[in-house]
């Protein structure tokens, strides 16, 4: 969706939250896709002793932090879902090493192409970064169900958690691909598996 002339192509990977990012993922990196996950980079910006730490705890207080010196992101979660302006303030931290440290890993890569799965991707201009935008996508119902399953969330929060994200209307109008994952994992792994081969052709053809 970009004018990106990468020389691998690159897919970004994204949908709401409890979508099954993780699990089109894991199925990406089965097929030997370098997939570079931008959750896992963001924990590792925030990691004891780094400057990103030290900047969130100046921003937000001591009581973000767990016992021993990490970062508590429930905690964090519930205060930034609560006010978009703290929310904001986070991002500003977060974003720019997020973004610095995915494309030196994206650069490095020597495959015919990656996936980079950016849960906010639609929600910032990532999505300049990449050459197509695949969308997994779920019935917000089923978004409620896995999340109070999966991570015991309070409704209110859910609630909060989903209004901080692009309506799955305003993803869906992103999207160069899309993944139904509303149906079992196989028919989700076998969409994968078309998409793959898809990408591999586009890869080919530039």
């Amino acid at each position: 969706m970009s004018g990106n002339q990468q020389r691998r192509l690159r897919i970004g990977l994204t949908g709401g939250i409890a979508s099954g990012k993780s699990l089109v993922a894991e199925q990406f990196a089965r097929l030997g896709v370098t997939v570079i996950d931008t959750d896992r980079i963001a924990r590792e910006i925030v990691a004891p002793g780094t400057p990103a730490l030290a900047e969130i705890t100046a921003a937000f207080g001591s009581e973000i932090l767990t016992p021993d010196g990490g970062l508590d992101r429930r905690a964090l979660r519930a205060t930034v879902f609560a006010d978009s302006t703290q929310r904001r303030r986070l991002e500003a931290i977060l974003h720019p090493r997020i973004r610095q440290r995915t494309l030196q890993r994206a650069d490095a890569d020597a495959g015919r192409y990656h996936v980079i799965a950016v849960p906010l991707l639609i929600e910032t201009d990532f999505q300049t970064l990449v050459d197509r935008v695949l969308v997994v996508d779920c019935p917000e119902s089923a978004q409620r169900e896995r999340l109070l399953e999966r991570d015991d969330e309070d409704p209110q929060q859910i609630e909060r958690i989903l209004a901080a994200q692009a309506s799955r209307q305003t993803r869906l109008a992103g999207a160069d691909d899309v993944i139904d994952n509303s149906g079992s994992r196989a028919a989700t792994c076998e969409q994968v598996a078309h998409l793959h081969e898809h990408y591999l052709e586009l890869a080919a053809a530039r």
